[in-house]
């Protein structure tokens, strides 16, 4: 004969046979009868069931979500950061001083040619030397016309860039010193002047010289301070200085890139350079100096540090909502173990033991968090894609946020229920059956 108590049907000769048990076979049958069990306990009071996974489904989709959004903006920073080039410290020119006002940084062209030669030369710890020109023009291609950004550069800087023609050719050192007029041309410049259409052997207009594509780039995409990298022509720095710009000081140059050797020698890669240059312009203790360097590898690490402590701060704030799903469901089977101490006490007083009784408490608290951590993921799943879609932020969902997502909705099930299921256990079965 079988008897319902609060909902759960509890056999009669559930505590026969104690003395025979123990084998693997007798084990999954007790978690399955305790999966029945809760399943049944969970459908007696489905608003309240559905009520308490609501914390976890929450802080699980807030988990994925934030995850998500945490490693796509640290991929994005990394591809970012790759695509500039490793081990780089560039060079800049330094600032004129008068009548007491300091002007920006470039304003006097102290930077040579002879510089570039000399660390190439000198610097044991440096692996190429590229110096550059940076403006903006005017781009005119047949009936269209953009304004972007020339680099009069060598085909170095390139190399240091890791930077490769996906059509036609690259530029040569005969090409940097035959003053030729021909460039090459990035991406969105070659969308803006000719579509679809291969730019290669075409004939564009700079400042109105003309000058011939010879190679398009690959694309690079967003440095990481936004700007846009495949915006940007490249020709031959004499070409630029001599007949583009028309500069008064042939032999300067607007910067100098420096890639050293490795990782692990680009601290002496700087100091090299800095004496070397130190030297060269004369710096002393009362003359300050007319150029700076900046390590860029150093600078993107700390852009990079920043987006990473902002993925753990998002993941953070998840989490505490996941703990307080936790909390939730602590208190919902605190409340359950008090409406259910009489059948508690029918259970032990027919033969349960007291891990038969924790196992059913805690049984009915994983499966709650499991059910809640379910529905979580889809849901963050869901949520990632709408913000990728509709706010237009990049989001990245990984099998191993999911699979932690899930083990740790089981791990806040067992955490947050021991506590109920163990009260359960400990009931005095005598006490228990005069609870009214």
């Amino acid at each position: 004969m079988n008897g319902r108590i609060g909902g759960d049907l509890v056999p009669e000769r559930r505590g026969r046979c104690r003395a025979h048990r123990g084998g693997h076979g007798d084990d999954v049958m007790e978690l399955l009868l305790s999966l029945r069990i809760a399943l049944r306990a969970l459908r007696v009071n489905k608003l309240r069931s559905s009520l308490t996974m609501l914390g976890i489904i929450i802080g699980i989709a807030a988990v994925i979500v934030m995850v998500a959004i945490g490693s796509a903006a640290n991929q994005l920073l990394a591809e970012q950061i790759a695509s500039l080039g490793s081990n780089i410290i560039r060079v800049n020119p330094g600032s004129t001083v008068s009548g007491g006002l300091r002007a920006g940084a470039g304003t006097i062209p102290s930077l040579t040619f002879d510089d570039v030669n000399a660390i190439r030369a000198e610097c044991p710890s440096v692996a190429l030397v590229a110096p550059m020109v940076r403006r903006s023009a005017q781009v005119v291609g047949g009936n269209m016309n953009w304004s972007t950004m020339i680099e009069g550069i060598t085909p170095e800087l390139l190399m240091i860039r890791d930077w490769t023609v996906v059509s036609g050719r690259g530029l040569s050192q005969s090409d940097v010193d035959g003053t030729k007029k021909l460039c090459l041309m990035g991406q969105t410049v070659a969308e803006m002047l000719f579509g679809d259409e291969d730019p290669v052997g075409h004939v564009i207009r700079v400042n109105r010289v003309p000058v011939t594509v010879v190679g398009l780039m690959e694309r690079k995409g967003q440095s990481p301070g936004g700007a846009d990298q495949d915006d940007v022509i490249f020709i031959p720095i004499t070409t630029v200085i001599r007949k583009i710009i028309g500069s008064s000081f042939p032999n300067s140059v607007g910067a100098i890139v420096v890639q050293a050797k490795s990782q692990e020698v680009l601290a002496q890669a700087e100091e090299e350079v800095t004496a070397l240059l130190d030297q060269r312009h004369r710096v002393g203790p009362t003359k300050d100096r007319d150029f700076f360097i900046r390590n860029v590898s150093e600078a993107l690490a700390v852009s990079k540090q920043s987006a990473e402590t902002m993925a753990t701060l998002l993941g953070t704030v998840a989490i505490i909502s996941l703990i307080v799903g936790g909390i939730g469901i602590m208190n919902i089977m605190l409340v359950s173990v008090s409406e259910r101490t009489r059948e508690i006490g029918i259970r032990m007083a027919i033969g349960a033991k007291q891990r038969d009784i924790l196992s059913q408490f805690l049984t009915e608290a994983v499966l709650l968090t499991l059910l809640g951590g379910l529905v979580g993921i889809l849901l963050g799943i869901v949520l990632a894609a709408g913000v990728s879609r509709f706010l237009q932020w990049p989001t990245l969902i990984s099998s191993q946020a999911i699979a932690l997502a899930f083990l740790f909705s089981a791990g806040v099930g067992v955490f947050f229920g021991f506590y109920p299921a163990t009260k359960a256990a400990r009931l005095d079965p005598i006490e228990a059956l005069r609870y009214e």
